[in-house]
């Protein structure tokens, strides 16, 4: 029998708007989307938020044999006094809760070497190379999508499934594409550029027809006393906000001084550490000349931070490295040497502009029809359809970036 937990009436945070929900119309849209016969076994990832603890309840509502599954993935003190840091304390706690509410199987692994190594670490030294990375996509490409999938399959499930919003859809030739989610607000699949077929066969994402507010509703309705829980903010293993700070710690050599110079040679003062900066930075420069200047260009080699105009910021063509492909082409490199247009994204918070990708050596280069802003190396680029927006063809990590002449 299960238990029902009240909604929660008292919360330190103003409660989300919740939206009605209409539970049988949601339990017949997550069977859709698991696409399993009834009593098949999934997997669940539950990092103790709502939404990845909404899709555990519907598979479970659904008639699934559902396992969840939570990965602690640091630990430190201020994680877990802060509320919405996902995969630590108060989060494996809720996850926990919420599979005894549901009378599901539940399971706590400890990845937090795989964790640090995989995406702290990187992050750290991201930045020590004048990088700007997304360690979001990170620690899906790594930790979540390949080694808890992993486990999925040695726990004997079908599928595993998670709390993302985005689709797994089959195109026409049979394969598995990954596609936007109906709410564009909540589309994560720039963060998911780097899932590969294999993967993508494998995976299930319940909430792709939800919008926040309605998977807050069947939480509700659910008597999970997390639907109120605040979304996660920030970087999750840096609580506090201050990635700089973290930075400091892991690598101190960053901290080593240099000039802020313009990019027509003058000196134009100095810095305290290059990890202070990012390509299109404006604020926290310390230099005046009249006109505004952003960080264009940072050279670890030399610790120089390089200003210049807006202007310097447009790039006109960039090049990939670890590169996904799921578009119709055999891979990539075909696509690439076809001249293939796509619709480029470089930040979650950018539209898709046109492109074309191409060839450049043995990389793939994305050429901008109308050039883009303040890309960097270390983000993401990920590649959509023009023919059909909404699917997602893959990506890669920007390697590096030639300016607009």
């Amino acid at each position: 029998m299960t238990t029902v937990i009240s909604r929660p009436q008292d919360t330190a945070c103003p409660i989300p708007a919740m939206a009605p929900a209409d539970m049988d119309a949601a339990i017949a849209s997550a069977r859709a989307a698991v696409g399993l016969p009834v009593g098949s076994r999934v997997v669940a990832a539950m990092s103790g938020g709502v939404d990845s603890t909404v899709v555990a309840a519907l598979l479970h509502k659904a008639g699934y044999d559902v396992v969840g599954v939570t990965l602690q993935l640091y630990d430190h003190g201020a994680a877990l006094k802060k509320k919405g840091a996902c995969c630590a304390g108060q989060d494996i706690h809720d996850a926990r809760l919420a599979a005894e509410t549901l009378g599901i199987p539940h399971y706590v692994l400890d990845y937090e070497s795989r964790f640090r190594e995989a995406v702290i670490d990187q992050f750290a030294d991201s930045y020590l190379e004048g990088r700007t990375p997304v360690p979001c996509i990170r620690c899906n490409q790594t930790v979540k999508f390949r080694d808890l999938l992993d486990v999925a399959r040695d726990l004997g499930a079908e599928a595993m499934a998670t709390g993302h919003y985005v689709r797994r859809a089959v195109g026409p030739d049979g394969r598995s594409q990954m596609r936007k989610a109906i709410d564009p607000s909540r589309d994560q699949s720039y963060f998911l550029f780097a899932t590969t077929r294999d993967q993508l066969d494998y995976l299930r994402f319940p909430l792709a027809d939800l919008e926040k507010p309605q998977v807050r509703g069947l939480a509700a309705d659910l008597g999970l006393r997390i639907a109120a829980k605040p979304d996660s903010q920030d970087i999750c293993f840096v609580p506090s906000g201050d990635y700089r700070t973290l930075i400091d710690r892991l690598r101190p050599q960053g901290r080593e001084a240099g000039e802020i110079v313009h990019m027509d040679g003058r000196v134009l003062g100095t810095h305290s550490g290059i990890t202070d900066y990012t390509i299109g930075q404006r604020r926290g420069l310390n230099v005046a000349v009249g006109d505004p200047l952003f960080v264009v260009r940072l050279e670890p080699e030399t610790r120089r931070v390089i200003v210049g105009p807006r202007e310097a910021l447009l790039t006109g063509s960039l090049t990939l490295e670890e590169t996904n492909w799921l578009g119709d082409e055999a891979d990539i490199q075909t696509a690439a040497a076809a001249g293939r247009p796509v619709l480029a994204r470089v930040r979650s918070t950018r539209p898709p502009l046109p492109a074309r990708l191409f060839r450049d050596g043995d990389a793939v280069g994305v050429a901008f029809d109308e050039g883009e802003e303040g890309v960097s190396p270390g983000q993401a680029c990920a590649l959509y359809d023009p023919a059909d927006p909404d699917r997602l063809l893959g990506g890669g990590f920007i390697a590096s970036t030639t300016a607009v002449v």
